[in-house]
């Protein structure tokens, strides 16, 4: 049975943290709580669910550095645990966890080295999102699938699946963007290294409890980053590290 462990960042998800780890856990996937000390309590709540299910891990984080920084820390402690894939999903219940089985699928069956769950393929969709909100996403893929030249539609998704070996070439814990630029930096480096990205369509829905955290200055400090890779990329011509192995 391959072993499966998803890994999920929080930070003040008191509201959604239950019923979300309950449904993943329906799927028979393990979960690791990434909490960057909620002041909401959102990691003690995680702790409690550990303690009467041995499928539920929880990392504490003492300050919130960011969502790049948060994932990082997570796949490394995944990876150590011997998983063979490794997703990774919102705490706010946008995500439909039976989705799951789907993204893990094109891992283990499709070959594919890394599974997006897609808004922006055919039967993808947003739910409950204003038109700006939507022009703006949609507008922010786009420009990053045309300047870093990644054919790759909903670069900035959140709901993925990693085939464990794929991640470590991919190597997180080295990206140097923090924040949302780490979504787009990931798959970046996916494709640069010659790996199987597959998109899949999932409907995304906006959160019921909390609040998001995305924010103008987050937005636009991640189109920077982006930029910066791209002209970088187009113009100067770097690379960013090795292709895949032969």
């Amino acid at each position: 049975m391959t072993a499966v462990t998803v890994v999920v960042p929080t930070f003040n998800e008191a509201g959604n943290i239950e019923r979300l780890v309950g449904a993943v856990r329906a799927t028979g996937a393990a979960v690791l709580v990434v909490d960057d000390g909620s002041p909401d309590g959102t990691g003690a709540i995680a702790d409690r669910i550990a303690v009467s299910d041995g499928g539920v891990s929880v990392l504490h984080r003492d300050e919130k550095s960011g969502l790049g920084a948060a994932y990082a820390a997570g796949f490394a402690r995944a990876l150590s645990g011997g998983a063979s894939v490794i997703c990774q999903m919102d705490a706010d219940l946008s995500h439909d966890p039976g989705d799951l089985s789907r993204l893990v699928e094109a891992i283990t069956e499709g070959g594919a080295d890394l599974a997006i769950g897609s808004r922006y393929v055919p039967e993808g969709e947003t739910v409950g999102w204003a038109f700006h909100r939507r022009l703006l996403s949609k507008g922010g893929n786009r420009y990053a699938a045309w300047i870093l030249r990644i054919p790759v539609r909903d670069a900035t998704a959140g709901f993925r699946a990693w085939k464990a070996d794929s991640l470590r070439i991919v190597d997180p814990a080295s990206c140097a963007s923090t924040g949302y630029g780490f979504q787009v930096e990931m798959v970046w480096r996916a494709t640069r290294r010659g790996l199987t990205v597959v998109e899949l369509p999932v409907v995304f829905r906006e959160r019921v409890h909390g609040t998001s955290k995305m924010s103008m200055a987050i937005a636009i400090e991640a189109m920077v980053r982006v930029t910066r890779w791209g002209i970088a990329n187009r113009f100067l011509r770097r690379d960013r590290g090795p292709k895949r192995p032969g």
